[in-house]
């Protein structure tokens, strides 16, 4: 990764929305799926096929050797899952993560979903990190600096007693998949790089129900709670602009589907 931050263009950011809003299509697709019985391996599939049809290419698949479509995490997994033939089950948390790429550019957003009926500490620590990432993508301002993002996440969610993730953070997106700079869920105000115009991010609170720390696993990918507790991911593509934040990925299709379960 290069240590230069990629300024856009405003033709550009238009780009990179496009494929930011297929993402969140992409998202839709998967959520009309998504019930107990069915197999993550299932989402990927549907997810690749949806992608491809609407003139993308999954960013994630075989980005370092990623093996999917979709980074997918169940309950303790904090991100980078791997689809399976693991069937859904009532009360279970799902993370998804999903990635396009689209005439060159990038789009990157996450949600975090409940599978049935769930318990009254993950039903909080979903609507918590949910707003986590709008207090986050609300200091995503021109003027502002990367540390009143994370201080904003951090301060909200550890006022839940909620763990927030500091060993992965979110980062620079749009021309690559991974960009400068990188962009914590926790941070002091008025600290780290100023944010400007034409810089695009990926805002992405990882929040844990417990303790903050995680585990890697052998498989090179896969982060889990290391106290077994439950984990949130939601994230949001966003570009800066002068008083409010341009956000170029949607979740409200998403929760036009869960609206209708």
């Amino acid at each position: 990764m290069s240590n230069k931050i990629i300024y856009k263009t405003l033709e550009q950011i238009e780009l990179i929305r496009h494929s930011s809003l297929l993402v969140g299509k992409t998202h839709a697709e998967v959520a009309k799926l998504i019930e107990p019985g069915v197999t993550t391996k299932l989402l990927d599939k549907i997810a690749e096929e949806f992608i491809r049809d609407n003139g993308g290419v999954p960013a994630f698949l075989n980005y370092n050797g990623f093996p999917a479509s979709l980074c997918i995490s169940l309950n303790d997994q904090v991100v980078h899952g791997f689809p399976s033939n693991y069937q859904l089950k009532d009360g279970d948390v799902l993370s998804v993560d999903c990635g396009v790429v689209k005439n060159g550019y990038y789009g990157d957003s996450a949600y975090t979903y409940g599978i049935g009926e769930i318990s009254d500490v993950d039903k909080l620590l979903l609507k918590v990190t949910k707003e986590c990432l709008q207090l986050g993508v609300e200091q995503a301002i021109v003027g502002n600096r990367l540390g009143d993002i994370g201080f904003a996440i951090q301060n909200h969610a550890e006022n839940h007693g909620f763990g927030v993730v500091k060993e992965l953070v979110g980062h620079g997106v749009g021309v690559k998949l991974h960009e400068k700079p990188e962009v914590p869920n926790y941070g002091k105000r008025g600290n780290g790089t100023r944010l400007e115009e034409g810089m695009v991010i990926a805002i992405e609170p990882m929040i844990n129900a417990g303790r903050a720390g995680v585990k890697f696993w052998d498989d090179g990918w896969t982060v889990s709670t290391v106290d077994k507790k439950s984990s949130a991911h939601f994230e949001h593509t966003v570009a800066i602009k002068k008083g409010k934040a341009d956000i170029l990925s949607s979740f409200e299709e998403i929760e036009q589907v869960l609206n209708k379960k």
